[in-house]
């Protein structure tokens, strides 16, 4: 049990840190050119140079560049027509086939989007060459645009997903830990002996809670040390607001562990039912997938998901330098939340003195 609960968290934080990315790179980038002038050539460079793309191979066919594909050799194939040079030194325009591997379509999407950047940023260098000397003065003007990147200046996906991959680390180990407790009372025979004991439920059920709300705070504590030095997490909130909020939410997970360990017979049994609920709390608590883009009847289920809020805490807090007063909708929801939920637990608990 304490490799669970302190080696397993580090390790998770660790790896899933670094390997949960939204970033798409090395695409396989194949092409066909049946042009093979200087501006074909040239427009092949682009992808060459970029760090997105790993050209791996040019095809003399379509069909040997559809076969690649199919066994799952390139990603994108990129065709340049005959007359590429011509039509656009003439007709001032062209067409360029392109097929994107759409299985991920996340990735398909991504991969479109850097395709069409490198192309736009072929196309305007190509317009000053194609330009007659007469024409410059007609050369339209650019329109430059300076982004400022709020919160997360570098762009550093792991800014956005170790704040959320810690929070899940907190919600696993509480609620599968807190779920198994008193099932293994019923296993080890040991939850007669204390049913026949003077304490009240209420005092069971505190006695119950308190290790693992404490365990809670000091897994929350070493991941937040791990996030700094390992991953230079930005800080920006206050540690009390953290600590305050996570002190509530923890007493939700440990609520809902008990619940489900009451009506549970066998540790087996407890984990399954707390994995099932675990995985629906975290695809739709908005740490993969946009909780915008989602339904809206998903949507609505969401404003029963507590790693949501928790999730948006984190984030708000640490990136964004949120006070008390920006998160006050997520405290009284977890809040509420919390006296539910321990409230079922002491209800359903069944002791007989």
């Amino acid at each position: 049990m304490l490799p669970l609960i302190f080696i397993l968290p580090l390790i998770q934080l660790v790896i899933l840190s670094n390997a949960a990315t939204f970033e798409v790179k090395n695409i396989q980038f194949s092409y066909i050119d049946n042009d093979k002038t200087a501006f074909s050539r040239e427009l092949i460079q682009k992808f060459e140079t970029s760090t997105y793309f790993d050209v791996v191979d040019a095809f003399p066919s379509q069909k040997i560049a559809q076969e690649a594909m199919q066994r799952g050799k390139v990603d994108v194939i990129f065709e340049i027509p005959n007359h590429f040079e011509r039509d656009l030194l003439k007709e001032k325009k062209t067409k360029i086939s392109v097929k994107i591997n759409a299985i991920d379509g996340a990735a398909a999407g991504v991969e479109n989007v850097y395709i069409n950047q490198i192309v736009m940023g072929f196309n305007q260098n190509s317009i000053a060459e194609l330009m007659q000397p007469n024409d410059i003065k007609n050369i339209p003007s650019s329109i430059a645009t300076i982004p400022s990147f709020w919160y997360n200046s570098t762009l550093n996906y792991k800014t956005f997903m170790v704040p959320g991959i810690l929070v899940l680390l907190v919600t696993m180990i509480t609620l599968f830990l807190s779920g198994m407790n008193i099932v293994r009372e019923k296993e080890i025979g040991t939850l007669e002996q204390i049913n026949v004991t003077p304490i009240k439920k209420y005092q069971f059920i505190i006695g119950k809670l308190l290790p693992f709300w404490l365990l809670g705070i000091l897994l929350l504590t070493v991941g937040l040390i791990i996030s700094k030095l390992l991953f230079d997490i930005p800080m920006l909130g206050s540690l009390a607001l953290m600590y305050g909020f996570t002190s509530i939410y923890i007493f939700v997970i440990l609520g809902m562990g008990l619940f489900i360990s009451n009506f549970t017979d066998t540790q087996q049994q407890a984990m399954f039912i707390a994995w099932f609920f675990m995985v629906i709390f975290i695809l739709m608590s908005g740490l993969f997938t946009p909780i915008e883009s989602m339904p809206p009847w998903a949507q609505s289920l969401t404003e029963l998901n507590p790693i949501k809020y928790y999730i948006q805490v984190m984030r708000m807090v640490m990136l964004k330098g949120a006070t008390f007063t920006d998160i006050l909708p997520q405290i009284l929801k977890t809040l509420l939340y919390a006296v539910l939920m321990n409230a079922l637990a002491v209800i359903s608990y069944k002791k007989r003195i």
